[in-house]
């Protein structure tokens, strides 16, 4: 369901309808308040806790619905009744009213499933990128990057990519962090004394990793058919590539789960809520990307 007063349940219906109820061998179930999905009761698991939704008008009473609907499916995931978890997006603002003690879906969905440390990868059919740090001010970048994160981080994203992605010899390509990954230490010593010691330790245990790579020339077409995923140093690193080339269909996928979760690259979009503009291609990627990861975990 997501927030119920953003776009989340017009784009899960929309995908619901796309798919005519089945993606592959999958049946689809909508999870959220009864009323909101008050057309499609026969595929619904309803929350016990309700909402009172006007569209683009976050309310913080709706906290309780909302985080209860992503507690119903993610149980059902980790009991193997559900092949897998699509989340449309939650308005954050809303749930830290609420007393929400976490940045996002992301760490409440490890919370929930006992997972060590959960990625964030934005993929597409054109491009996956994993960025290293996420919200946070680039001034502190540089002190948030070390050996362990860029080592566990790129794991879980070369493990993923052979469970979920079906990619018998994955590839990894680790963007620098300074331009032209530094020069040589002339623009920057962080490539050489961290990044290339982390891509070092990987290679060391049979991974087949590149780097550090200067990130402007790592995103053009012929560039991208020598890796199969790449890990960036920063948000904007990673993003602006993938959103360039796949703005309406990216899916923000869960790496480290013991569960599959995807979910749609964009917000809540309230200010379109309620008028039928919302485009709803990054959800209908989103279920068919977690249907497919889903049939790679069982191969």
């Amino acid at each position: 369901m997501g927030e119920p007063s953003g776009i989340g349940p017009e784009v899960a219906l929309a995908a619901f309808t796309r798919f005519d109820g089945k993606v592959g061998r999958h049946p689809l179930k909508l999870v959220g308040d009864s009323a909101v999905f008050a057309s499609h009761k026969g595929s619904l698991i309803p929350t016990k806790a309700r909402v009172t939704a006007a569209p683009g008008r976050p309310d913080s009473t709706n906290a309780a619905a909302v985080i209860e609907a992503i507690e119903i499916a993610v149980q059902a995931c980790v009991a193997g009744k559900a092949a897998a978890l699509v989340t449309a997006p939650i308005h954050k603002a809303v749930l830290h009213a609420a007393g929400f003690g976490f940045p996002g879906h992301t760490e409440f969905l490890a919370h929930l499933t006992g997972a060590r440390r959960a990625v964030m990868m934005l993929a597409s059919d054109k491009l996956r990128v994993v960025p290293l740090t996420i919200h946070m001010p680039i001034a502190e970048v540089p002190k948030a990057i070390s050996k362990q994160a860029i080592f566990d981080t790129g794991e879980i994203i070369l493990t993923a990519l052979r469970r979920d992605f079906g990619i018998l010899n994955p590839r990894l390509a680790v963007a620098g962090l300074n331009p032209h990954a530094g020069e040589d230490g002339m623009l920057g010593a962080e490539d050489g004394s961290v990044i290339a010691p982390a891509i070092a330790a990987l290679a060391a245990r049979g991974f087949h990793v590149r780097g550090p790579l200067s990130a402007d020339t790592l995103f053009h077409e012929e560039a991208r058919k020598s890796y199969d995923a790449a890990l960036c140093m920063y948000h904007d690193q990673a993003l602006i590539p993938i959103k360039s080339l796949s703005f309406w269909d990216g899916v923000n996928v869960t790496l480290g789960l013991p569960i599959v979760r995807t979910s749609p690259d964009h917000g809540t979009a309230l200010d379109i809520a309620g008028t039928a503009k919302a485009d709803a291609r990054s959800m209908i990627a989103a279920v068919r990307m977690a249907a497919d990861m889903a049939d790679a975990r069982l191969k």
